[in-house]
């Protein structure tokens, strides 16, 4: 029981890894979303996906563009335990994340070899996230606990019930959100005809709310048996029962915390091909606590008390992509992605059980169907160093592919609108254990997630 509480603030993952590691979020524009491989493109959307690129854009000016996103995700859970109720110990969960409004504004001012650019947007999560019939690692842990309770076995054998579970109501519920806000600038320099470098930095600033509650009590109708009220005459923890709930556990906490992450890009530019590569460094970040409420301040939900720090760093980046023009109208192009999660410090030292860091492999292409109109398809796989230990109810992640595809209206030689949807498919995970959540019996997850993103951009060069 108290193990698996002190994981409630891991909420905070549940909206977040639309795209990208275990704590980033890459679709940062809309033009990601429709092709999905961008860092070897040359475009407005470069102070993110492709920096060091900008020294090689051919209008000299003010590059603006301006992205909104809407993300919605399930995340669903097949939970099988002994003390579960319903037929065959089984129990489905349903949790709901979304993300109505995902804005992000790239900037870039071009003059001569030299282009300044920034960056502002939700780098990670972007949304919020919720179970409204809680978790299994809460319900297990307190049916578990209650089970073993002598009271409840008292009343047990007074009603002669089988199981504890028919003598009380369990109410959980549990919801969170988070977002890291970022602001990118740097500067790109293109040093020769075929080259262009980039520094530049990024500072990280993260937000999110945690709220939930466990509660359990006697069914009232169980109290006003008369056997059982003769029980409780002579038992204190009987009576008890009418006057305070078995399990009454809440916490309500916001989080706040910030960190700084240089960035180095380069790009290659050599006739058709395009050759595009950027380090993002870690960014340390710890968390700190402003607790409202908590009803186990010294106990099981000790580490959430007012004031205690949590690292939550996010991790580097190393991403490599070459772009092809295979004809004046059309464009390929192949994209590689490693986050090193496991050099990212997280809470209880979480990213040591990680196998490896995530890959993403990524392939787009972009077609000028017209004068007036592109467009685009894109495909990405993304295949994390997962292990048993590594997933919770509250952060699982899945291995998964995704396929966007969208295309760009060219209004002017200066205005042009994006549009882009993607859809994920995940793999599901099995987590199976002989001590499911800390209760000494057996018990069986199976994590799925669904989720889909749509936006819209415009983009303005003055």
């Amino acid at each position: 029981m108290k193990k698996t509480l002190l994981s409630l603030a891991m909420l905070s993952i549940s909206a977040s890894a639309l795209a990208g590691g275990v704590l980033t979020n890459t679709n940062q524009s809309v033009a990601f979303i429709r092709m999905m491989t961008r860092g070897a493109m040359i475009d407005s959307d470069g102070p993110y996906s492709n920096p060091a690129g900008l020294g090689f854009l051919q209008r000299e000016g003010l590059h603006l563009s301006f992205n909104w996103q809407n993300a919605y995700q399930e995340r669903n859970i097949d939970a099988t335990f002994p003390l579960f109720p319903e037929a065959n110990n089984h129990r489905f969960y349903k949790g709901t994340a979304s993300a109505p409004v995902i804005p992000s504004l790239f900037l870039t001012y071009k003059k001569g070899p030299w282009a300044i650019s920034a960056y502002g947007g939700v780098v990670g999560g972007g949304g919020e996230a919720s179970y409204s019939t809680g978790l299994p690692m809460f319900d297990s842990g307190v049916m578990a606990k209650i089970a073993a309770n002598p009271t409840m076995q008292t009343l047990m054998q007074a009603t002669g019930s089988k199981a504890a579970s028919d003598l009380y109501d369990l109410n959980t519920a549990m919801k969170g959100r988070q977002f890291i806000y970022s602001f990118q600038a740097g500067v790109s320099y293109r040093a020769t005809d075929w080259l262009s470098v980039y520094a530049g930095m990024r500072m990280n600033y993260f937000t999110g709310g945690y709220k939930g509650y466990v509660t359990a009590s006697a069914k009232p109708e169980l109290l006003q048996n008369p056997i059982i009220q003769q029980a409780a005459a002579v038992n204190p923890a009987l009576a008890a029962l009418a006057n305070q709930p078995l399990v009454d556990l809440r916490l309500d906490v916001d989080q706040k915390g910030w960190g700084v992450a240089p960035i180095i890009g380069a790009h290659v530019k050599l006739n058709k091909w395009n050759i595009g590569l950027k380090y993002e460094m870690k960014a340390n970040l710890n968390i700190e606590n402003e607790t409202k409420e908590n009803s186990d301040p010294n106990g099981s939900l000790a580490a959430y008390s007012n004031g205690v720090n949590t690292p939550s760093d996010v991790p580097a980046l190393f991403s490599a992509a070459v772009m092809y023009e295979v004809l004046p109208t059309l464009r390929a192009s192949v994209e590689y992605h490693h986050f090193f999660d496991k050099n990212a410090e997280m809470a209880n030292d979480k990213q040591k059980t990680l196998t490896r860091g995530t890959n993403e492999y990524q392939v787009g292409v972009e077609w000028d169907a017209h004068k007036y109109i592109t467009l685009s398809a894109g495909y990405q796989r993304t295949d994390y160093g997962l292990s048993d230990d590594f997933q919770y109810d509250t952060s699982f992640f899945c291995d998964s592919y995704s396929m966007g595809f969208g295309g760009i209206v060219h209004l002017s030689s200066r205005m042009k609108i994006n549009v882009g949807y993607f859809w994920t498919h995940y793999h599901k995970y099995t987590k199976q254990s002989s001590n499911y959540n800390g209760t000494s019996l057996p018990g069986t997850n199976v994590y799925s997630r669904h989720n889909k993103v749509f936006g819209a951009s415009i983009d303005y060069i003055f």
